[in-house]
């Protein structure tokens, strides 16, 4: 019988050059890796494995996992050993072309780190406990990363009396600020 799941990943880590998480997103942890410890030692485990390796598919402790490397970073996607491999590439594609669209092709660790939170934020869009959301890279990066609107740019007339306020005093700073 086929199984006909929404629930397709089990997990997204992102890993260091040294085999250190930089984050790692398990979403069924009643059964598989429920403790840090058991997660810690799957990804110790995983970047052995996968650390000199030239493929982007392999079945680790009867799980199908499919990686990517970009200088000093290994992402990784997990799924169950039924799922299919082709589903589990397009959200690795989709998670890897939005994180590096968001950092301007800089994917490393420290940028990485430095933009955590739209890295996570990336995630979630992605996928919700497991289930995916969105496969178009250019869609996620859209919902991540929506300009803010400006108040400066609305019409006095159109403003909350608070944002007339805050725009009102910018205004008068920058006129005092200028001479």
């Amino acid at each position: 019988m086929v199984n006909l799941s929404l629930y397709t990943t089990t997990a997204v880590i992102l890993l260091d050059s040294e085999g250190n998480r930089i984050l790692g997103k398990y979403y069924d942890t009643k059964n598989l890796y429920p403790t840090t410890k058991e997660q810690k030692v799957f990804e110790k485990g995983l970047f052995e494995k996968t650390r000199r390796a030239n493929g982007e598919i392999i079945l680790y402790d009867n799980q199908v996992v499919l990686y990517r490397n970009s200088i000093d970073v290994f992402f990784y996607v997990v799924g169950s050993s039924e799922e299919n491999e082709l589903i589990l590439n397009n959200i690795l594609n989709a998670f890897y072309d939005s994180v590096s669209s968001l950092l301007r092709h800089q994917v490393e660790k420290r940028t990485l780190v430095d933009n955590l939170d739209l890295v996570v934020l990336t995630l979630d869009e992605t996928i919700d406990d497991g289930i995916v959301l969105e496969t178009d890279s250019s869609v996620i990066v859209s919902r991540v990363s929506r300009p803010r609107t400006d108040t400066t740019d609305i019409p006095i007339t159109e403003q909350t009396l608070i944002q007339a306020y805050h725009t009102a005093r910018e205004r008068v700073t920058e006129r005092l600020l200028r001479g």
